[in-house]
């Protein structure tokens, strides 16, 4: 007899806590349904925005111990203390770009012998990826740029999204508010970028072209999205070309400034490769028309394209100052020369119960095909950050970054 496929869902240990889920009681059961062969072990949380109820009456056995499964899924890192030898792991580790604050608990996968998916690069054959919470990270991070720009001016108040029942009771009190005639820019073009237009058009505010974003003057609040080819252009002069720049980003450089004189709302929502020219340097913002007040950093690089993204803010404290003179942090909200920053790294925790839904949707109708064998992919694979106590063949960059002397 076969012996089922034992799998556990983790609770969340990062700090600070996340209450998001991969798999919601209605898709395990779905899982089950379709795989006669596979077992689900619920570890018990306090903080999940599933309660232990809710599992316990969907029929799920919640348990401590998951020593006995064979994949463990999560959503953020797992800490160190809590790996469990020899399993198979799903969650988003942030290590792949070789993120230092990272790196202790990459080189203990490896001494664990923990095969690694990273959801992440979880991709289909053209490269797109499969599952991912970024949509939400731009429906919640749109709105928390728009309650810092009213906590700064003390002209509307909008609750916390983190109080909010759920998205339509957030956008509710979105519809409430009224803008004085400002002009809000949003960079990026994918899943997150859409996520933050939503919730923008939410405002029904004019949309307007990028060169008219940058030479016209409007009695009413504008929005703006712009592309890559609207704030990279070649070094060696050549016209634009989105793939290129995706394959070399180093031949770029920014033209992003002239947006730093018109821009004051700024939501940003980009992809950015460590190799690509940063947006803003650290002496664009001493300028005297430097004219950019909040900025929702919601793609929250540190210490990547944009300075003012000093770390990365939390849920319960999203906001912080900073200084364009010194590059210090600051209070925010006292000094209105500084600049607001909203840089929360797990936005879609805000509306984790709709977030949850829909990422565990895309995880059970794409992923676990492969994950469980019934298909032949190589979507998991190409995920596989670790196996065998190695690196695997596409993460051996990662080399250097793991085994390098303190």
């Amino acid at each position: 007899m076969i012996r089922p496929t034992r799998i556990g869902v983790l609770r969340e240990t990062k700090n600070p806590p996340d209450r998001r889920v991969a798999i919601t009681p209605e898709q395990g059961l779905n899982i089950l349904k379709s795989h006669p062969n596979v077992s689900i072990f619920i570890q018990p949380s306090d903080i999940r925005c599933y309660t232990n109820a809710e599992y316990r009456k969907a029929g799920f056995f919640l348990t401590e111990d998951l020593r006995e499964c064979d994949i463990l899924i999560g959503v953020k890192e797992v800490t160190i203390p809590t790996l469990i030898p020899n399993k198979k792991y799903l969650f988003f580790s942030h290590t792949a770009k070789k993120q230092t604050y990272n790196r202790k608990l990459l080189q203990e996968i490896l001494k664990r012998n923990i095969t690694l998916i990273d959801y992440e690069y979880l991709c289909n054959d053209n490269g797109k990826r499969i599952v991912a919470f970024g949509y939400w990270a731009g429906v919640v991070g749109a709105y928390k740029a728009l309650r810092a720009r009213g906590m700064r001016t003390d002209s509307f108040d909008l609750p916390p999204a983190r109080s909010c029942l759920n998205m339509d009771e957030m956008y509710k009190h979105l519809k409430k508010i009224s803008l004085k005639p400002i002009k809000i820019l949003i960079t990026g073009g994918g899943r997150v970028a859409s996520g933050a237009m939503q919730t923008i058009r939410v405002l029904k505010l004019k949309e307007v072209s990028p060169i008219d974003f940058l030479h016209k003057e409007y009695n009413e609040p504008v929005v703006c999205r712009i592309d890559p080819e609207n704030y990279v252009e070649r070094i060696d002069g050549s016209e634009f070309d989105l793939q290129h720049f995706y394959d070399y980003p180093e031949m770029y450089r920014s033209i992003f400034k002239p947006f730093t004189k018109v821009t004051d709302l700024f939501i940003a929502c980009h992809y950015w490769d460590p190799k690509s020219p940063k947006f803003i340097k650290p002496e664009d913002y001493m300028e005297d028309d430097f004219n950019i007040s909040v900025i929702a950093d919601v793609s929250c690089d540190v210490n990547g394209p944009i300075p003012s993204t000093l770390r990365p803010s939390t849920i319960a404290s999203s906001f912080y100052g900073y200084d364009r003179f010194t590059g210090e942090e600051t209070i925010p909200f006292v000094d209105k020369r500084n600049v607001t920053v909203m840089a929360v790294d797990n936005l879609p925790g805000e509306l984790p119960r709709e977030s949850s839904e829909d990422f565990g949707k895309a995880l059970t109708e794409h992923v676990f095909p492969a994950l469980l064998g019934d298909v032949d992919d190589q979507i998991i694979e190409r995920a596989c950050i670790t196996k065998d106590g190695q690196l695997t063949p596409a993460f051996s960059y990662l080399q250097d970054y793991v085994y390098k002397s303190e």
